[in-house]
C-alpha cells in the first residue's frame, strides 16, 4: 500500500534543498503519493525557485504579510498546517534545515502524531542566537524528528553526542549539492543583461552576498566599508553583490556602496542565475550558510563573514575561512586571496565535504526501507580526500 509523505517547505533555502527530493520521490509512484506544502513564509523567491525546479505546490498556504515577525509566522503556520495534516493524514513529514517553516511542520506533525523526518539534521554553532532564530529552530526539530538525515560526519556527530538513536541517523551528504549539479551550466544565459555583459568579460569576479539578522547595523556596515576599499584597491575587479530586499540591509549597503564605479548592486537574483553566478567568480564573501557548502563544490573560496559557523567541515578542510565583521580583517583575507595565487589555489582545490550529487537517492532509500519497501538502503556519503 502506498505510504503519503508531506514536504513541507516555506523560503528559499529550503526549497531549493527539498525540491531534488521531491523529484525523486516522485519517481516512486508504486511506494508513494507524494504531497507539497508551501506555508509561503517568503513569498517571491520562493516561487523562483518552485519555477526553476517546476513544482507546483499541492497545498499553498500563503502566510506571507507585510511586516510579519516572527511570532506571527509560527501562529500563522502552525495553525493551517494541523488543518492540512488533518485532512490529509500523512504517513511521513519531511522537513528541511531551520527555517521557521521547519520547526513549525515538525510540531505540526508532532501534534497529529506523525512521525517526522529532518533533511540536514544535525548542524550546530552550540550559540542559541547565531545564527538566529535558526540554531533553536533546529535543535527544537531534532527533538522532535524520528528520521535524521545528516549531511556530514560533524552533523551525525552532533547527534549522537545529544543522545539520538543512533539507528535514526543516516549520512547522506547534502541535498544542495544535488540542487547545484542540475542547474550550473556552462552555456547559461542570465536573465540580467548586466550579468551576461560581465560574464563575457576577462576580469576577475567578486561575488558578495549579507542578510543575517544578527549582522544588522554595525557588523555589516563594517563589512559594507570593507567591500568599498577593496574595490577601490582592485579596480579592474568587478564587484556583484545581489542585495537582500529587508530595508535594514538596504540601507547599509546603498548608503556606503552607491556610485563605486566597479560595485554593480542588483536586485534578488533567480535560483538558476545566482548560481551559475558563484561558478563564474573567483572569490565569494557572503554570511550565509547555503554558500559555505555550494562554493566548494564550485571550487570556489569562501569568506564567512560570521564569527561562528554550523558548517565546520568547510573550515576544516580549507575551502572557507571565517572572517568576522572587522573591516580590517575582511580586507586583510581578501586581499590574500587577490594577491596571493597559492593561497588561492589551496582553498579553491581543497577537498568539498558536502555532497556527490546523490543526497536524495539515498535519503529515498532510506524512506523506503522505513516502511518496509526494500530491506537495503545506499552506502552512506562519505567525502572523497
Amino acid at each position: 500500500m502506498r505510504k503519503t509523505i508531506a514536504v513541507v517547505f516555506g523560503t528559499r533555502p529550503d526549497t531549493i534543498k527539498l525540491a531534488p527530493l521531491i523529484l525523486e520521490l516522485r519517481k516512486q509512484r508504486k511506494c508513494f503519493r507524494v504531497i507539497t506544502i508551501a506555508t509561503a513564509q517568503h513569498r517571491q523567491m520562493l516561487d523562483q525557485v518552485l519555477d526553476v525546479f517546476r513544482i507546483t505546490p499541492d497545498r499553498d498556504l500563503n502566510i506571507m504579510q507585510p511586516r510579519q515577525t516572527l511570532a506571527s509566522i509560527t501562529r500563522s503556520s502552525i495553525a493551517k498546517l494541523d488543518r492540512v495534516f488533518a485532512h490529509t493524514r500523512p504517513d511521513l513529514v519531511l522537513v528541511q534545515g531551520d527555517t521557521t517553516t521547519t520547526f513549525v511542520g515538525s510540531l505540526a506533525a508532532f501534534y497529529r502524531d506523525i512521525p517526522v523526518g529532518h533533511v540536514e539534521a544535525g548542524l550546530r554553532t552550540n550559540n542559541k542566537f547565531h545564527p538566529f532564530p535558526e540554531e533553536i529552530n533546529r535543535r527544537l526539530t531534532s527533538c522532535l524528528a524520528d528520521l535524521h538525515f545528516a549531511p556530514t560526519q560533524a552533523a551525525k556527530n552532533a547527534l549522537l553526542r545529544e543522545r539520538c538513536d543512533p539507528k535514526s541517523i543516516f549520512l547522506t551528504g547534502n541535498t544542495v549539492i544535488d540542487a547545484l549539479k542540475m542547474s550550473v551550466r556552462k552555456t547559461h544565459r542570465f536573465s540580467k543583461p548586466l550579468l551576461n555583459s560581465l560574464a563575457t568579460k576577462g576580469n576577475r569576479k567578486l561575488l558578495i552576498t549579507m542578510h543575517r539578522r544578527e549582522n544588522w547595523g554595525d557588523p555589516m556596515r563594517n563589512a559594507t566599508r570593507a567591500i568599498k576599499r577593496i574595490a577601490l584597491q582592485y579596480q579592474d575587479c568587478d564587484i556583484i553583490f545581489p542585495v537582500h530586499l529587508n530595508p535594514q540591509v538596504r540601507q547599509a549597503v546603498y548608503a556606503i556602496l552607491s556610485g563605486v564605479r566597479n560595485v554593480h548592486l542588483v536586485e534578488p537574483l533567480n535560483y538558476l542565475d545566482f548560481v551559475n553566478l558563484m561558478a563564474i567568480s573567483h572569490l565569494i564573501i557572503s554570511d550565509s550558510g547555503g554558500i559555505q557548502e555550494e562554493g566548494p563544490s564550485l571550487g570556489k573560496p569562501v569568506l564567512v563573514l560570521r564569527e561562528v559557523t554550523e558548517r565546520p567541515e568547510a573550515v576544516a578542510h580549507g575551502t572557507a575561512k571565517l572572517v568576522g565583521l572587522s573591516e580590517e580583517r575582511i580586507v586583510r583575507e581578501t586581499v590574500r586571496l587577490m594577491s596571493d595565487s597559492h593561497a588561492y589555489r589551496v582553498m579553491a582545490t581543497a577537498t568539498n565535504p558536502y555532497g556527490d550529487g546523490l543526497a536524495s537517492r539515498r535519503i529515498v532509500s532510506v524512506v523506503k526501507k522505513y516502511f518496509g519497501f526494500t530491506r537495503t538502503m545506499m552506502k552512506e556519503f562519505r567525502p572523497r580526500d
